[in-house]
């Protein structure tokens, strides 16, 4: 039988580590602010098409020589179509870029497509609607939690997901990394397996309360934590090879969605442990919590 850990023996410890790096990124968050990519910020999308396959790393090493530093380029459908995307509303601007790659090109010169702008306003109203999404996903995760558990298992849920997204975005913001639809995209899925690995430990929680009946609710977290561990690590650790394997061979577009995935994951594991445990300690969660309201004479007379 596997030796319970005393989890929460730690936890007036682990949660000053909690607020430090909370405090961290929340300063990070709103000094530095997060590097909003084109999606947000609007710009201009050039899609190049080439007579042969086009590296795109060799076409972005020519584009910053160029002077273009903050172009971001990526294939695009077939292995001769790039998509270039950089800040600026001139019209001329893909044609530049299309000229400046012609004089390196060699004998695979670029021609361009089509060229579009995104203006500030559309990206305004994607971040807005991106912000909006994940409030919702906060609210309607807590509505599901109350109903299948109990409130307090709800509330220990939802600040444990505010603090991996808070964590994860402050890191973002420390080290300036782009922040696209892609990131966007990673942060919501960050809070769908932060989430799962939450559940697994409160459902173990709820069914120790009808196993063990004598022992305390620092007792019960501490065995469930135990007796899930083994699930958390594997589930954790695999999660991160395949996310590490996204970052070393997925490219600079990639980057920014496996970086946040990997620090989401990171975050989600801790959470699970030491900050939605804690704050069902803080409620004081019991046997009785769980028990199902009595039914009222009315209900009673009113069965058929």
């Amino acid at each position: 039988m596997l030796r319970t850990i005393n989890f929460m023996g730690v936890r007036n410890i682990a949660f000053g580590v909690t607020v430090l790096l909370t405090v961290l990124a929340l300063f990070s968050w709103f000094h530095k602010g997060l590097n909003y990519g084109l999606d947000f910020t609007g710009g201009t999308l050039i899609e190049l098409t080439y007579e042969k396959p086009a590296d795109v790393t060799l076409v972005r090493d020519e584009l910053v020589k160029a002077g273009y530093h903050e172009a971001v380029v990526q294939s695009f459908g077939a292995t001769t179509d790039l998509l270039v995307r950089m800040p600026g509303e001139d019209p001329q601007l893909g044609h530049q870029v299309a000229e400046a790659l012609q004089k390196v090109g060699g004998d695979n010169p670029a021609s361009v497509k089509r060229v579009e702008f995104v203006g500030p306003q559309v990206g305004e109203e994607l971040r807005d609607q991106g912000g909006l999404g994940m409030l919702m996903a906060l609210v309607g995760i807590m509505i599901y939690l109350a109903f299948r558990f109990q409130w307090k298992f709800g509330v220990g849920a939802i600040v444990s997901l505010i603090h991996d997204v808070i964590v994860t975005v402050g890191i973002l913001a420390y080290f300036q990394i782009t922040f696209d639809l892609t990131v966007l995209a990673a942060v919501l899925a960050i809070i769908g397996y932060s989430l799962n690995d939450t559940i697994v430990v409160f459902d173990r929680v709820r069914e120790n309360f009808r196993v063990l009946r004598k022992a305390s609710l620092i007792e019960n977290i501490n065995i469930s934590t135990t007796q899930t561990l083994l699930r958390t690590m594997a589930t954790s650790i695999s999660t991160l090879l395949a996310i590490a394997a996204l970052m070393i061979f997925g490219g600079d577009n990639l980057w920014g969605f496996s970086l946040a995935l990997f620090i989401g994951v990171l975050a989600g594991t801790y959470s699970s442990i030491y900050i939605a445990n804690v704050v069902l300690i803080w409620l004081n969660l019991n046997s009785e919590d769980l028990i199902p309201p009595a039914a009222t004479d009315k209900e009673v007379d009113d069965r058929p």
